[in-house]
């Protein structure tokens, strides 16, 4: 027991490290590179078994130190990885510009790598000498990961993102103990202890001896703003598996987003010291606005989400996401006769609730007789209530991150799907608005795009093809834009209301029933904006002098704009706006009520394409045809690394899977694998289980966002149910051993089906589980998980078995680590599907997968020459 148990908790400590490290790069610099930690733990596990199988030799020799200096090394080494790796910051939006920031980056992999090798050697030695039992321990190894998975989402309530390495390290210490209780080792008991307490002295007193930071918040993230302010105080702080959450007070703090330029002359009296900043893993802020005196009332009105109030007297409004209460406090000074307000994470919601100092600073804005709160996601409220609302308000809600600078992050924006805006429409009352605000900081516009893209396909599949008349649209110059829908469509005196309120304030009107737009515009617009990115100068002209003879400052530079006078309009025309990114979004809702926007979109020069539940990402702008295009002009597309960063990594991992694969063949070739039958088909087969898991572990994590909406909590509830289930599955699957040839088939044809059919029928089911309250979500996601991860326990211990008991000793470890190899691939995979092709693309890549197992098995079946075979 005391064996099983250490395989266990050290499996259990990996995996709590890898979400650990998740954690410290979300807070710190950006979420993008802690996905990149479970790439770097496979590749751990696949160069361990790959060194591990030329040296089998030697490791089968002295095993019993080789545990020892594994679990010795492995609770220091993360304690160190992680202190230094914090003093070696990397700032992602230099990423391109500064060669040095591509050498810190990878000296944290670096760091971040070391002690998962130290915890993969541990693991793969233990698979070694337990060839013949492998069944069990892998089912400890699986088990143990999962329920320490569920124990770190726990301690994410104890512990501040600075002290999660604490986490990982007592069930190191934990693991060790009964390691060396197993094989009777006092000595190694007593240096165990000695070298915990200095890992644990490593971690909490040198940094302030040292003056180091425990974790290093990049200088461009929201959060450091706000600590540099002379002034700032942090008045709330609270750590849950739903973020870490600060609120900071400062007089710097200025949060109106969208404002109208004209509320410093016409307002009497402006609001100071208005703002707190909310702060989430380090981003934002989200505006918390206090209470403000009857006399500063109007200040709301040159927002530009005042929009659905210049028209709305006394609406009984619902408000999407709570966020910083903005909204809320909008509607309600705005004279809305009712608030019914929506926020999925109940970390906001408590804050908002129960702090007596944030109550008394936004006079208790939640305990208005006039609000209703709904404890989680309102596009889910929107889909399953009967009430309908004058106003739905879903304003910059999840969309802090497209204001940040340094890069577009490829998480999910489910609030904003086509799916999620048929629903809003479909709670308005039949003369309701429905008004969505979305930062506007890009220029060229790309966020905007796709968000104008989707509101017009949903209102096309409420209302038929006529939307015409349904739709208002102003924005304000690299700060916000805000699109009205109107279920009976807006009436003339209605847009005219509008448009005068969009002139007072010096909005730029977009689109208005009846609105046109000047099609001469079209032409120099997406020209300009492709040579802003692509010019190669002018074409040669046949007829006149030669390229050579042309003076460089007869053309104009990349991106400039065409002449004020186009060519083929007439003098009375109108001059060249000057501001390309006001006419492109005219344009483009020009051709969205009229047609042919599929033209326009395909020739500009990022992409527009709308979002679905399948294919929720705001970023992702770069077209795939044009990635190679801009690999010599990345300094053009600094917001883009995000989407950039997907595809380098996919191909850093395909090289370093392919080569962990054939560093032992290479290197055996004639003493090891000369003389074992099947190894082709041995390799397809571990890398389709590899490939398979990994992807549908990682696809699952993006889709149950749909119910349990935070990133963290959906990868910790899918890790821990996967890897628990699929231990159960290892477990039973001893059972079957002596008649795989007719069972396993069948098995791999179960999991193919289930993930293939889950791809297209988990959306609805995951909606209506997003109502329920969180453990209940939690519960219902996990008899989701049950049925295909059980069953995707048998293949990999029953096939390693398989290998052990046919005496393919050397293969036993290689294929171990190809599928350790292509678990590293299949990680960097999943992000270029799911954005090239939607979520259920990811499972049926891993349906398909286990499906081209099942020919494959029967090769690892084969036995050596003279050996009978197996059943």
């Amino acid at each position: 027991m005391s064996f099983y148990l250490s395989v266990a908790l050290i499996a259990g400590s990996v995996i709590a490290l890898q979400i650990g490290i998740m954690r410290i790069f979300s807070v710190g610099s950006w979420a993008h590179f802690g996905s990149l930690v479970v790439s770097l733990a496979m590749f751990g596990f696949g160069l361990t078994s790959a060194v591990m199988c030329v040296g089998k030799t030697w490791f089968e020799k002295r095993w019993r130190g080789a545990v020892k200096a594994a679990l010795l090394l492995f609770g220091p080494v993360m304690v160190a990885s992680n202190l230094i790796a914090q003093q070696v910051p990397f700032n992602a939006i230099f990423l391109v510009s500064d060669p040095t920031q591509k050498w810190r980056l990878f000296a944290n992999f670096v760091l971040y790598f070391l002690p998962f090798l130290c915890g993969a050697l541990y693991l793969g030695v233990v698979f070694l000498k337990a060839q013949k039992t492998f069944n069990r321990v892998y089912f400890a190894d699986l088990a143990g990961s999962g329920a320490c998975g569920l124990l770190f989402l726990l301690a994410m309530y104890v512990l501040k993102p600075d002290d999660l390495i604490v986490a990982p390290l007592l069930l190191w210490l934990a693991g060790t103990l009964l390691w060396f209780v197993a094989v009777s080792d006092r000595r190694g008991l007593a240096q165990t202890i000695i070298v915990a307490a200095l890992a644990v002295a490593g971690h909490f007193a040198l940094p302030p001896v040292l003056g180091i930071p425990k974790l290093a918040v990049s200088d461009y993230k929201g959060v450091s703003y706000a600590r540099k302010f002379p002034d700032a105080k942090r008045v709330y702080e609270r750590a849950t598996p739903f973020g870490y959450m600060e609120i900071y007070d400062s007089s710097y703090l200025h949060f109106a987003p969208g404002q109208s330029d004209n509320a410093a002359f016409n307002l009497k009296e402006m609001p100071s010291r208005a703002y707190r900043g909310l702060y989430i893993d380090s981003d934002g802020p989200s505006g918390i606005i206090k209470t403000l005196p009857d006399t500063q009332t109007a200040y709301f009105r040159y927002l530009m989400m005042y929009y659905p109030y210049v028209l709305k007297k006394n609406p009984e409004t619902f408000v999407v996401q709570f966020g910083g209460g903005l909204s809320t406090a909008l509607a309600l000074r705005a004279g809305a006769s009712s608030v019914t307000v929506a926020e999925g994470n109940p970390m906001v919601l408590n804050a908002f609730l129960t702090d007596a100092e944030l109550k008394a600073f936004t006079g208790d804005i939640l305990g208005d007789k006039r609000v209703e709160v709904i404890d989680y996601d309102g596009r889910l409220y929107a889909a399953r209530t009967q009430r309908k609302f004058d106003v739905i308000d879903l304003a910059l809600a999840d969309s802090a991150g497209l204001s940040q600078p340094g890069g577009f992050a490829i998480v999910e924006k489910f609030s904003y799907t086509r799916e999620a805006m048929r629903n809003y429409m479909r709670a308005l009352k039949p003369d309701g608005v429905l008004a969505v605000t979305l930062w506007n900081k890009e220029e060229p516009p790309k966020s905007v795009l796709k968000l104008y893209s989707t509101m017009v396909a949903a209102a096309r599949d409420v209302e038929g093809q006529d939307v015409a008349n349904r739709f208002f649209v102003g924005a304000n110059y690299l700060s916000t834009a805000t699109v009205l829908f109107k279920k009976d469509g807006f009436t003339a005196a209605e847009v005219e209301t509008l448009r005068k309120h969009t002139a007072a304030m010096s909005f730029d009107e977009i689109y208005s029933p009846g609105f046109k737009a000047d099609l001469s515009l079209l032409e120099p617009t997406l020209q300009g904006y492709h040579d802003q990115f692509f010019y190669e100068g002018p074409p040669p002209d046949p007829t006149g002098p030669g390229a050579e003879e042309k003076e460089a400052s007869d053309s104009p530079p990349p991106g400039a704009p065409a002449d004020d006078k186009q060519e083929g309009a007439s003098d009375a025309g109108p001059a060249r706006p000057k501001v390309p990114a006001t006419d492109l979004g005219r344009l483009w809702w020009h051709h969205l009520i009229n047609g042919g926007i599929e033209k326009v979109a395909d020739r500009y020069v990022f992409d527009s394409r709308i979002l679905t539940n399948h294919q929720p990402y705001f970023a992702a702008y770069i077209k795939v045809h044009d990635l190679l295009r801009f690999t010599d002009r990345l300094e053009l597309v600094q917001d883009e690394w995000g989407f950039l960063l997907i595809w380098a990594t996919l191909a850093i991992a395909g090289v370093a899977a392919l080569a962990l694969v054939l560093f032992p063949v290479v290197f055996g070739w004639r003493t090891i694998f000369s003389r074992y039958p099947g190894k082709f088909g041995a390799m397809i087969y571990f890398l389709c289980l590899g490939l398979g898991y990994i992807v549908t572990e990682v696809g699952l994590i993006s889709h149950f966002m749909l119910a349990l909406s935070n990133a963290t909590v959906s990868a910790s509830v899918l890790i821990t149910g996967m890897l628990v289930f699929s231990g159960l599955g290892s477990f039973m699957s001893e059972r079957f051993l002596d008649r795989t040839r007719s069972f396993m088939p069948k098995v791999f044809l179960a999991i193919g089906a289930l993930l293939i059919g889950y791809g297209f029928l988990l959306d609805p089911v995951l909606d209506a589980i997003g109502t329920l309250p969180y453990l209940v979500r939690i519960a219902a996601c996990l008899a989701i998980i049950f049925p295909p991860a059980f069953l995707m326990g048998f293949p990999m211990p029953t096939g390693m078995t398989m290998l052990g008991r046919l005496g393919k000793d050397h293969m036993f470890l290689w294929a171990w680590g190809i599928n350790g190899s292509f678990s590293v691939l299949g990680a960097a995979l999943v992000p270029v599907v799911a954005t090239s092709f939607g979520l259920p693309a990811v499972l049926m890549v891993g349906g398909i997968a286990y499906l081209v197992a099942i020919p494959a098995f029967f090769r690892v079946l084969l036995p050596l020459p003279g050996k009978p075979v197996a059943a």
